[in-house]
Formats: structure tokens, sequence, C-alpha cells
């Protein structure tokens, strides 16, 4: 790919040049929210706040420059950041301690170093087999799990980590915390965030709330009312950090990054492809996943912890329209412009007002219009939403993927097994065939029995195929077609069940015709030794052909 290729993929077909203001506004607003978001999750992997501005400088521009997703966001997020800290807590690593300031840049560097494993190997392919209802369970469940880990902060808690079940926990243990200005401020911002939405979906309402909770923090004195407020945040640009790597933890961290790559690489893939099928482009995963290797790479060098994409912060970039990478390019120089001249104003933003526009963006990304639309279309699909969702939040996230997966393949099988079928005949004074069970009106022709099996015939099936024509033949039935027009595959069983019920038919003095089908079939029933059902003009052209073949003319007689 050539540099103007690659710098014309970087934006929708229909992006204008009125379009850069907007990516521009987007850009401002994720630094400013980042700016609650990744010190919180920086401090639970473990390591000072200021190291999660520092990782929302330079991966979000390695990721936004390399990307072929137009407009999602990489940062510090809720995900890598708790199984950093619990990787932490297993090789009895203090959080906050110079250890942890040493260990987590190295467990990033490994994470990295994963991902650029994956990449060599295209692993990121595997994303194309999970269906839409896996990944909208997904993203509802990584939504719901994080505004659970972000509510106790609505009231003056800590943040919590882990599945649902922990979470609930939390939530009760930091209820001696409760603020009640605090939770008044935060809950407000919530629904005035979404009542506005509704009527004025143009108004940046985040940007509205943060402006307005600073100057409450000021005129209001909010941090002598018990409302808190983010700590004070040293001035500068992050620098390259050198690498302390103890030979004894190397394994044991090793093992963790593994965990968190397939994280960082599921969850980021699902909710970018999520994106892009919304948008109607084509995400390219294997590039997505170098751009992951890269942005964790480089989160390393800079000593933080492991990075990946922000549900929360696309949802916002969404929201105010922002539609290319330039979004993530004006987060990192946003970012930096508060790194080295206004950390004065961080102290004033009072966490509550924070956590409210957080929970309002995620409460907008759960896909509960894909659940909707699913009740109404297709149950099935609706369970496999509801036990990703439910996998995640109950059993994390890999394993929510995995569920998901698991019951998307079991779906597919169940299809497979006992796929579309019907039988068919005629429309009275109508030309063509009709499925007797989808049009009324249709009536078998008088001593035929039609059937049309809508699936590749194989071991499984082949005893639902011959079951039906066994059950759909009556007393006067004396021809019987199978219409395989939806067969485009047998097995060796299946072809052994056709050249025996073939036989069965003919004793039984009922002759048994193969219709509709194409080469592939036939090639494969000459493979598998039934080529004699070709030889002996069981197989033929159409419907139409056997019934002249049978001397059966239009109009036909029908059953009464």
């Amino acid at each position: 790919m050539n540099a103007k290729t690659f710098i014309k993929s970087k934006f929708p077909e229909d992006y204008t040049s009125i379009q850069v203001f907007k990516d521009i506004l987007s850009g401002i607003i994720v630094a400013l929210v980042s700016i609650p978001i990744s010190m919180g999750y920086a401090q639970i992997a473990g390591l000072p706040m200021i190291y999660g501005l520092y990782g929302s400088v330079f991966p979000i521009l390695i990721f936004g420059i390399i990307t072929s997703s137009y407009d999602f966001v990489f940062g510090v997020d809720a995900a890598p950041a708790a199984l950093t800290g619990g990787a932490l807590l297993s090789i009895n690593i203090l959080s906050g301690s110079e250890e942890a300031v040493n260990a987590v840049p190295v467990l990033t560097i490994l994470v990295g170093l994963w991902l650029l494993l994956f990449f060599f190997l295209k692993a990121g392919r595997a994303v194309n087999y999970i269906s839409v209802p896996v990944m909208g369970g997904f993203i509802t469940g990584i939504c719901l799990e994080i505004i659970s880990m972000q509510i106790p902060k609505l009231w003056g808690g800590t943040p919590g980590t882990g599945e649902l079940p922990h979470l609930v926990l939390h939530m009760g243990k930091e209820l001696d915390k409760f603020n009640m200005l605090s939770f008044a401020l935060g809950l407000g911002t919530v629904i005035i965030i979404l009542v506005m939405r509704h009527f004025i979906p143009k108004l940046p309402m985040s940007v509205v709330m943060l402006v307005l909770g600073i100057i409450l923090s000021v005129k209001l004195n909010l941090a002598d009312k018990g409302v808190m407020l983010l700590p004070e945040t040293t001035a500068g640009l992050p620098l390259p950090k050198l690498l302390h790597i103890d030979f004894d933890i190397l394994p044991d961290l090793g093992f963790s990054a593994l965990t968190i790559a397939l994280v960082i690489m599921s969850e980021t893939l699902l909710a970018s492809r999520s994106n892009a099928i919304e948008d109607g482009y084509d995400l390219n995963t294997n590039r997505e996943v170098l751009g992951y290797s890269l942005a964790n790479l480089v989160s390393g060098i800079f000593g933080c912890c492991p990075v990946n994409a922000s549900v929360s912060r696309t949802t916002i970039v969404r929201q105010f329209g922002g539609r290319s990478q330039l979004t993530s390019v004006f987060a990192c120089i946003s970012m930096i412009i508060i790194l080295i001249f206004c950390t004065g104003f961080i102290p004033l933003m009072p966490v509550p007002i924070l956590t409210g526009i957080i929970i309002a963006a995620l409460l907008s990304a759960c896909e509960l219009k894909l659940a909707k639309r699913l009740g109404k279309t297709s149950k099935r699909d609706l369970g496999i939403f509801i036990s990703a969702m439910l996998g995640v939040l109950f059993f994390g996230t890999v394993y929510g993927v995995l569920i998901g997966v698991f019951l998307s393949f079991f779906a597919v099988l169940s299809e497979a097994v006992s796929p579309p079928r019907t039988y068919v005949g005629i429309k009275p004074g109508h030309e063509g065939f009709y499925s007797l069970k989808a049009h009324e009106d249709a009536v078998p022709i008088k001593g035929v029995l039609i059937y049309r099996f809508g699936g590749n015939l194989f071991f499984a099936n082949i005893d639902t195929f011959v079951n039906d024509i066994e059950n759909g033949i009556e007393e006067d039935t004396s021809v019987i077609i199978i219409n395989a027009s939806g067969i485009n595959n047998v097995d060796l069983t299946a072809c052994d069940r056709l050249m025996a019920l073939t036989k069965s038919l003919k004793k039984r003095g009922l002759r048994f015709f193969f219709a509709e089908n194409d080469g592939v079939v036939n090639n494969e029933l000459m493979r598998y030794g039934a080529g004699e059902l070709l030889e002996d003009g069981t197989v033929q052209k159409d419907i139409e052909t056997v019934l002249d073949l049978i001397e059966l003319n239009a109009p036909y007689e029908v059953v009464d």
C-alpha cells in the first residue's frame, strides 16, 4: 500500500473538510474524559495515577496511525488494568510500590510481543467467525461491567475490579463512604446527559457538564463538602523508562501477558468490528492486531500499563460526530497540551461528575436496540446475545467470548442438522412450485411427493432427510422427487443412505428422483460410489424434467 492509498484509507468516502472540526472537538473531549478514566485505571493496574495520562499520549497516536478503524479510540482501560493489578497480586507485588513501577512496563512489553506474534499468525481472522449476537452481547457485557466498576465513584467510593458478583459486594462495602451531594452530582450528570442527548443531540453535554463541574468546585468548595476531586498532577511529558527485568518473575509475567493480550485482541476486535459493520466498511483485522501490538510496546517503553480499545471514549467520539483517526491525533495533541500547560485545573474536576459522563457514554454503547430486534426476529440469537453478555459479567471477557462462540457454533450445528425443509406443491393457475408450509393456497400434486431440503447432506442429518420422506409418503404416492437445489455437498454416510433409500423405495414400487442439484453434488456421488444414481436416471436436471419423464403434464391433478 503506497502512502496516498494509506492516507485515503484513514477517512470515510464521504469525509469532508468540515468534518475536521468535529474530529478536533472529539479529540479534545476524548483527552478531557481520558483524564479521570486513565488515572483511575492506572491506579488499578498498580501504577501512580500520572502514568494513566502518560498512556494517553503516544499509544493513542500510534494506534490512530496504524488502525483501519475510522473512529475507534485506544487508551488505558478497564479489562487490561484489572488483569494487570491481578497479575501483580498473584506474584505478591504491592500496588503502587517501586516493584510495581518496574514490573508493569515489562508486563506491557510482553503483551505487545504476544500481540506481535498474533499478528504474524494472522490470529485476528478468528473474529470473522463471531456472529453479530455474540458481538452485541459481548459489548453490552463489557459496558455493564465497566459501569458496575464505576458506580461506587458516584458517591465517593473507589472503583471495583473483577466480575459482577465481586463488583456488587464491593458496592456494598463502599456504601460506608456514601456522600449524598456527591451521588446527586453524579446521578444528575447521567440523567442530564441522557435527557439532553434526546432533545439536543448536537450539544456537547459532556463538555458542558465538565465545565459546570469545575465551576461548582470553585464556587461551592465541593472538596470541603466531601466531594472527591482529582488529585494534583505533575506537569511535563513522559520520558522513556529504563526497564528493570526481574528474571525470577518473568515466567509469571509472560503467562499473565498472554492472557491480557488475548483479552485486548478479542475485546478490541469485537467492538471495532461491530462499529465497522454498522458504518458499512471492512476492518483489516491483521492491521488492527499490529496496531494493538505497537501501541502496547510504546506504552511499555514509557513505563505504562497495557492499553486497549475504549468503548466509552469511542462512544463519545461517535456522539460528537468524530469520523476519522484525526480524533486520536488531536486527542494526543490535547493531552500533550494538558500535561505541559493545564495540569492546574485537573484538581478542580469533581470525580462524580466525570464518572457520570463515563456511565452515560457506556449506557449509550449498550446494544439494547440489537437485543430488542433479536427479540422480535430470533429467540435463539437473543439467547446467544444474553449468554455472551452474562458470560462477560460473571466469568470475564475471555470466557464471555468463548461462551458466545460456543453457542453460535452450536446454533450453526443445530441448523445444519435440522435445516429448513418443506413439502412442495403447486398453485392452480400459477407456474412453478411452492412450499406447502409457506403458501396456504399451494396443494400437492396427486400421487407425487416433492420434498425440498435446504442444507448439505451429511452423517448428522441424513436420518432427518430419510424420516421426512418416509413420513410424507401416502397410500397413493407413486413418485418421490427431491428438490436438491439447497444441497451443495454430501458426505460418504449420506451417499450410502441415499443408495439404501433408493433401493428400498424401488422394492416398494416407488419411483425416486433427485433433481435441481448442481455438478458438485454429482461429482461427490460419483466419488463416494453412488454413480449409479446418475447412470440409472435417478438424478435429473429439474422437477419439470422429472414430471415430463413420468408423463405427467399440466394441468396437474391435485390432492383435494
